[in-house]
């Protein structure tokens, strides 16, 4: 497999994933969607009054505005833009504490299966672009 985020011959996501691409692509965005998801539940059941309102909308918003904004220059799973330039190490934890913390939000509001089901497929996510978690913690 060939290694992720080449700069020589500037290599795409089709060459790292290959027929794996549109499987991996669409796991991730569910994901990311399932984590705003967690994060709002978490945010309404966790709280009362207006501020269940306030937090299941802040909550995901927030995250949504870290996760497009903080990002790694040249990252092909992102375009390679980056609004702001962040090290690779610094984006892996933003994107685990917002992947995690919608599963835990999930755990949290009483959707318990949910949030270990999230949880496994994030694991999963993971494990099939360790050159992509390579890549990160070299930039």
């Amino acid at each position: 497999m060939a290694a992720f985020g080449h700069t020589g011959d500037r290599e795409t996501l089709e060459d790292v994933y290959g027929q794996r691409l549109v499987e991996y692509l669409t796991l991730r965005f569910l994901l990311e969607l399932a984590a705003l998801l967690g994060l709002g539940f978490a945010g309404w059941s966790l709280s009362g009054g207006w501020w269940r309102w306030v937090l299941a909308l802040a909550l995901p918003f927030i995250a949504a505005a870290l996760w497009g904004t903080f990002a790694v220059r040249g990252d092909p799973s992102r375009s390679g833009r980056a609004p702001v330039p962040v090290p690779g190490a610094v984006r892996l934890v933003l994107e685990l504490a917002i992947l995690f913390g919608g599963a835990a939000g999930f755990y949290a509001a009483g959707h318990t299966t949910t949030g270990v089901v999230i949880t496994l497929l994030i694991a999963i996510s993971y494990a099939f672009s360790l050159d992509r978690l390579g890549w990160l913690l070299k930039q």
